[in-house]
């Protein structure tokens, strides 16, 4: 049967195995969203740090919680709902609100005690250094 089937179908379906093997073999504390709401994040791994971004926008930088267990790191927040007026009829709501929880399994041993967090335009950076064994050493390939 696999011969019947164009070149093109055979690499869409290898394609869509390897898409299920990576969902599938993720860690369930690496799933996004626990919570309301889910702000989208980004983990960046450089020689000797490890940043994450996550917007945020619209929240109160007291409202965010910053924990540190292993190597997770777990950033707890509520985004309050604006009340200003109550006589008011929305006709379009996309903006999220409520709590959430996002548990982040770095991708190497960092030092919790050094880690630095800011908050600028909406934007949480949470900038970690790499513990001296989790940082890459390269090592040269001799012509021998």
């Amino acid at each position: 049967m696999r011969t019947l089937m164009p070149t093109s179908l055979v690499t869409l379906r290898q394609e869509m195995d390897r898409l299920f093997d990576r969902i599938w073999d993720q860690d369930v504390r690496d799933l996004p969203l626990l919570g309301d709401w889910a702000p989208p994040l980004e983990v960046i791994e450089y020689k000797d740090s490890v940043t994450v971004r996550m917007d945020i926008p619209g929240m109160d930088p007291k409202d965010v919680h910053i924990s540190f267990r292993d190597q997770e790191l777990t950033v707890r927040g509520e985004k309050k709902f604006e009340t200003s007026r109550s006589e008011g009829t929305y006709h379009v709501k996309e903006r999220e609100y409520g709590s959430f929880t996002r548990i982040v399994r770095l991708p190497a041993s960092v030092d919790a005690a050094k880690a630095k967090a800011t908050f600028h335009q909406g934007v949480l950076l949470i900038e970690m250094t790499k513990v001296p064994s989790a940082k890459t050493l390269e090592i040269p390939v001799a012509v021998g």
